[in-house]
């Protein structure tokens, strides 16, 4: 059966949800350092402070179909670039909802989506809360293998 894609009144029900979840991050989240968005794109961009890496930024995406996010993770590697690729690519067995993928200009990126019927204040905390789990348990490994000499040098 096919899906439909979701109407105006749908999606702004669903903007509504985004909205409200983050209204809640602006109020709980000591980590949260910028919350934006793009209004025409239906797109949110999420900055928390980290530790492992300065900061993580999420983009949130509402389409007509899914929620997409994702996240930049480093630039691409100058070295040991099957070696970074296959650590990634190991990891993307143990990561829920999203995976790494290579972007523009090499750079890697966390990348997942949903449909729009799970979207939800849950959904976007395990969202955020993975996506920066994940950034925080595997940059520093990934850029010392993906830039070794500057880290052994």
């Amino acid at each position: 059966m096919p899906v439909e894609p979701a109407d105006a009144a749908r999606l702004a029900e669903l903007e509504a949800v985004v909205e409200s979840w983050l209204d809640r991050q602006r109020a709980d989240n000591s980590l949260l350092v910028a919350a934006d968005r793009d209004r025409d794109l239906r797109r949110w961009y999420v900055r928390l402070r980290g530790e492992e890496r300065d900061f993580v930024a999420i983009w949130l995406t509402l389409g007509e179909y899914t929620l997409q996010y994702e996240s930049y993770f480093m630039p691409g590697p100058e070295e040991y670039v099957g070696e970074l690729y296959e650590f990634l690519l190991r990891r993307n067995a143990r990561l829920f909802g999203m995976g790494f993928a290579i972007g523009t200009e090499d750079a890697v990126y966390l990348m997942g989506q949903m449909p729009l019927s799970a979207v939800d204040a849950a959904e976007l905390d395990r969202i955020v809360g993975s996506t920066y789990a994940y950034v925080e348990q595997w940059f520093r490994p990934a850029m010392r293998l993906g830039f070794a000499s500057r880290f052994n040098g």
